[in-house]
């Protein structure tokens, strides 16, 4: 089986340009392969190197060095004409954070996924609404922007937006963080539901009961510290 996330030997450094560009390296040797209909979650205490990792995979970080491959195109080396086609197409991420352009509905910023695919507007507004409704976001709220929305509404919002398209590999980060009970279990769902039908998945879940249900193995990036020399 073809995996779809392959990484081998990565490495990732931050020049401080306002401290005489000094040169941090913050990643070395990463490595991991998550295959379709698997889960693989990240581990590793606060600033380890979680979230650097998964901004790597998802082509904000730039790789200093090694391979990181999603679904066969290499996103250390990518154009960001490629980079940009496969976020459209491939490659989905549902962060801890909304970031819209206000005044635009609800409804529409989850059904956008699907419409920048050039899906029907019905049928993408008709999914997107499947969606909200599922997570328990009322339909009186389905025509207002969600900056308006509390913390969990807009977290709700969000995974609605990241579920919309089937996307072959997807980057949870933090998807069951402060929900409550209800809603946590349809997210939960919602990510068995995308195993079931070949989705990649890699992600960071500090809800131990979370991890334990839907991860199929966990990767401690402490690992893949770089080693200070004595």
């Amino acid at each position: 089986m073809t995996a779809m996330i392959e990484i081998s030997g990565l490495s990732k450094s931050f020049t401080l340009h306002n401290q005489g560009s000094a040169v941090i390296p913050v990643m070395a040797g990463a490595a991991l392969v998550v295959a379709p209909g698997e889960c693989v979650g990240l581990t590793g205490q606060s600033g380890a190197g979680k979230s650097t990792l998964m901004r790597m995979v998802y082509g904000n970080y730039l790789a200093a060095g090694g391979s990181l491959r999603v679904a066969g195109l290499d996103v250390a080396t990518a154009s960001p004409r490629q980079i940009i086609r496969l976020r459209r197409e491939t490659l989905g991420y549902v962060s801890q954070f909304l970031r819209v352009v206000p005044r635009v509905p609800t409804v529409d910023v989850v059904a956008d996924p699907l419409l920048q695919l050039g899906v029907r507007a019905d049928v993408a507004r008709t999914r997107a609404e499947s969606l909200l409704a599922r997570l328990n976001i009322p339909q009186r709220l389905w025509s207002l922007s969600p900056t308006t929305f509390s913390g969990g509404e807009q977290q709700r919002v969000n995974i609605a937006r990241g579920f919309a398209h089937p996307y072959p590999v997807l980057l949870l980060d933090e998807p069951t963080a402060s929900l409550d009970a209800v809603n946590r279990e349809v997210v939960l769902t919602l990510i068995e539901e995308a195993k079931a039908r070949g989705a990649a998945i890699l992600g960071i879940f500090h809800d131990e009961g979370a991890r334990g249900r839907v991860c199929d193995r966990l990767v401690d990036v402490t690992g893949f510290t770089p080693k200070v020399a004595a």
